[in-house]
């Protein structure tokens, strides 16, 4: 293992001090007049050019190799390639911006994810390296016998890890629209092309090595922006030391900026426009036409009184995007009814533990943080691409090492969002609340123009309040550097940084959905004889079918991209964890338990995140279905409800049926007190 592991170090080495020379010799070339959109398409270009020489490189015909990297990935190696894995466009993008708008409340995501990997190096990680194979649904299939448990693993494997892959797919379009220019739907298939290049040609090999030099651009880039802004804020470059010191400046311009009369005013009015659309939504369907009508003498009015064409235009918009049923009108104005009720709220202040008025808020938000931080935790313990990674160290041993790697990478990044929020939530209040709408900074419209960033002088003053502000979470990290007046070469960085992060997830996933597919239902159940080639043919055929329909999916902006994450983990959380946990813990379980508590926990979770996120969907047909949480918790937790049921379901079938055979008991124990190989 040495002597594989000093060309590793070597190679990567000079790999890293190139990219720092890509970096200078950029920022030098912006100084003398490069221009920022060149800057991106370098950046871009460069970057997916390189992911796709390792893929080349690496590609592969042998089975072990493409599915768990010939199981000799050193530890160090294999903890930056699961730090890449993980660190997605969630990590990298979504949970700056959730620690912005959120504050405290955000804070559930940095403990359950760093939770979750405790849980791994304790629970999981060693035992399932002991017993080898290539997925996860190889180990439920061996632990509980027959296809069974098998194929309730790999449904819920696909659902779980297109979910997430879907958010992965998203952020590359954002980063591709914004900084090369192209329309949003089309740069998702660009990046898609940049994800399928390695996961097509080399399988978990090349994805590997890619996601090793994957982690150092992603990490790189998160910490350049932040540690220079820093400086300049405090002539201090260490984030993480100096954030707090911030944190009390953001304290008092919250205090000032909330009170302010304009601020006040200004809530007042999203107030009363949420009222009038309720008044709208009651009143259907009358409304609906004298809304019609109200836009149409509207547009008169204006082209009597010669008035400019833009506001002209703006109102046939507006009359053009009305629905045409009260179903429709109902769906629509709700929805613009919680934008401003929102943007009229009470703002939070950043420190707020659980935010709202009363006894009774302030509990649900409490319950809501602890049942985010239970359901990031088990489902980073249960997420199917994760636990494969641990497949692909030599022994035992590494694959425990590779733990306490992979945690130590994850939280150079997880230390520094917290800076990051700070740091940019005290750059617009200091620096863009209260300018003038005349005179708003560049990287607003530009922001603007993918949906991502809105402004609206609601009060007519001319002057931008914090309520006339919306932000979109996913744009926070992006425009850090843009709304500090950083180079344009810094933001290029970040930008490479977040494909990065997007595209070494997208890759482990979409090689686990294949995987899946491929090596558990063709292999496994209907073609045992299948040769290596044909097992090949058809892993790579499937991973394109599904990368072009999650493309697709993501190209329909369904949520945003911590929304969408947080549910991927609620699904594999309910799925897998009970049947893991108890699978190598109790020997009792039984396959019939097993494969219940598997399909009542995912069933339980659907449920409860459809009903509660939902309350029509529109391509089925279906209206009506949205209910009240249950005890207030959001469907970003539905995987709460889940994995207790599956608990419960598992264990009293297990205890009312037969209990497993001698050989079963048998493969628990030897799972189960694995003995240490040496290197």
């Amino acid at each position: 293992m040495a002597d594989y592991t000093v060309p590793l170090r070597r190679y990567y080495g000079s790999y890293t001090a190139g990219f720092f020379v890509v970096i200078v010799a950029l920022a030098v070339l912006e100084r003398y007049g490069m221009p920022p959109r060149w800057i991106g398409y370098s950046f871009l270009f460069l970057t997916i050019f390189l992911y796709a020489t390792i893929g080349v490189l690496a590609r592969t015909a042998s089975v072990s190799e493409y599915y768990v990297a010939g199981r000799r990935v050193p530890a160090v190696f294999n903890g930056m390639a699961t730090g890449a894995d993980w660190m997605s466009s969630a990590s990298f993008m979504g949970l700056a911006g959730t620690l912005y708008l959120s504050g405290y409340q955000g804070l559930a995501y940095v403990m359950g994810w760093t939770g979750g990997y405790v849980l791994v190096a304790l629970l999981l990680a060693p035992y399932l390296r002991r017993f080898g194979q290539y997925t996860i649904p190889d180990f439920l299939a061996a632990r509980y016998g027959g296809n069974r448990a098998r194929l309730v693993g790999v449904f819920a494997t696909v659902l779980a890890s297109f979910v997430y892959v879907v958010a992965q797919i998203y952020g590359v379009g954002l980063i591709t629209s914004r900084f090369v220019g192209l329309q949003f739907e089309i740069g998702v298939f660009v990046g898609l092309a940049g994800i399928l290049v390695c996961s097509f040609l080399g399988g978990m090999r090349a994805v590997t090595w890619t996601q090793v030099a994957q982690y150092t651009i992603l990490i790189v880039a998160y910490l350049v922006p932040v540690t220079i802004l820093s400086y300049q804020v405090t002539g201090v470059p260490v984030p993480h030391l100096t954030y707090g010191m911030v944190l009390q400046k953001v304290q008092s311009l919250e205090e000032k900026l909330f009170d302010e009369p304009a601020e006040v005013e200004a809530r007042r009015l999203f107030r009363e426009r949420a009222d009038g659309y309720h008044e709208r939504i009651l009143t259907l369907p009358a409304s609906l036409e004298e809304e019609r009508q109200r836009l149409s003498e509207r547009i008169n009015e204006l082209k009597t009184d010669n008035a400019q064409m833009r506001e002209v235009v703006a109102i046939e918009r507006q009359r053009r995007e009305l629905p045409t049923t009260s179903e429709a009108a109902r769906d629509y104005w709700e929805s613009l009814m919680r934008q401003a009720a929102q943007r009229g709220a009470e703002p939070e202040h950043h420190v707020t533990a659980y935010p709202g008025e009363g006894g009774a808020v302030n509990d649900t938000a409490r319950l809501n943080f602890l049942t985010l931080v239970f359901c990031l935790m088990v489902g980073t313990a249960a997420l199917p691409h994760v636990l494969m990674r641990y497949y692909t160290t030599p022994s035992v041993r590494e694959a425990r090492n590779s733990v306490f790697w992979s945690l130590l990478f994850i939280l150079v990044l997880y230390l520094t969002a917290p800076a990051y929020a700070v740091f940019a939530k005290y750059e617009i209040y200091s620096t863009l609340v209260g300018s003038s709408m005349a005179q708003l900074p560049v990287w607003v419209n530009a922001w603007g123009k993918i949906g991502l960033v809105s402004i609206e002088d609601v009060n007519g003053d001319g002057i931008l309040q914090l309520a006339e502000l919306s932000l979109n979470p996913d744009v926070i990290l992006l425009a850090t550097p843009e709304i500090a007046g950083l180079p344009y070469v810094i933001s290029g960085l970040v930008a490479a940084g977040a494909l990065a992060a997007a595209l070494s997830t997208a890759d482990g996933l979409l090689l686990t959905i294949a995987s899946a597919l491929s090596h558990d239902v063709y292999y496994k159940v209907f073609r045992p004889n299948a040769t290596t080639q044909w097992r090949l043919v058809v892993s790579k055929s499937l991973l394109l079918v599904v990368a072009v329909l999650a493309a697709t999916v993501a190209s329909q902006k369904p949520a945003t991209i911590l929304f969408m994450v947080a549910w991927a983990f609620s699904l594999a959380g309910s799925a897998f964890f009970p049947a893991l946990i108890l699978g190598i813990f109790w020997k009792r379980a039984n396959p019939t338990g097993a494969v219940s508590g598997m399909a009542i926990g995912l069933l339980v979770t659907i449920y409860y995140m459809v009903r509660v996120q939902f309350d029509t969907i529109p391509w089925l047909g279906i209206n009506g279905i949205g209910m009240e949480p249950w005890l207030g918790i959001q469907s970003t937790s539905a995987g709460v409800w889940g994995v207790a049921a599956g608990f419960v379901t598992i264990i009293v079938v297990s205890l009312c049926g037969k209990p497993p055979s001698k050989e079963t008991q048998d493969f628990v124990e030897s799972v189960r007190y694995p003995e240490f190989e040496r290197p």
